[in-house]
């Protein structure tokens, strides 16, 4: 797990490497702590994520639950089209119960291989 910032009352959390069952055993104390607090505003950075289990999904299903309890907002970034954070929320059919931000590269909107992240990224935007 990368540094958490916050910039203009938006909390961003970069999100690295494997999130399996260890990861998520190290992340989670940390994560309840971030959603633990009333109006959070939120970013989870996927962009680095090489693996996603359904633990990772969990962690992921679990903050967005807290964050929307307590009045806030958790939003996902970095989830390109081939990506396995993307792949799995297709897979598991979870797409649109997020809200996912393009990234502000403008890579997904062009090439093909991205084409179906820019749809989801409207899709998931106009859910939440």
């Amino acid at each position: 797990m990368g540094p958490s910032s916050a910039a203009g009352g938006t909390t961003v959390l970069e999100l690295r490497g494997e999130l399996d069952i260890l990861a998520v055993s190290v992340l989670s104390d940390r994560l309840d702590e971030i959603t633990g607090a009333q109006g959070t505003d939120l970013v989870v950075d996927v962009r680095a994520v090489t693996f996603i289990d359904c633990a990772g999904l969990s962690l992921l299903s679990r903050a967005r639950y807290r964050t929307r309890q307590r009045g806030g907002r958790l939003r996902l970034t970095g989830v390109c089209g081939g990506g396995s954070v993307a792949r799995l929320l297709r897979m598991t059919g979870l797409t649109g119960s997020f809200e996912i931000l393009s990234d502000e590269t403008g890579g997904d909107d062009g090439d093909g291989a991205a084409g179906p992240a820019a749809v989801t990224d409207a899709a998931g935007t106009a859910v939440a």
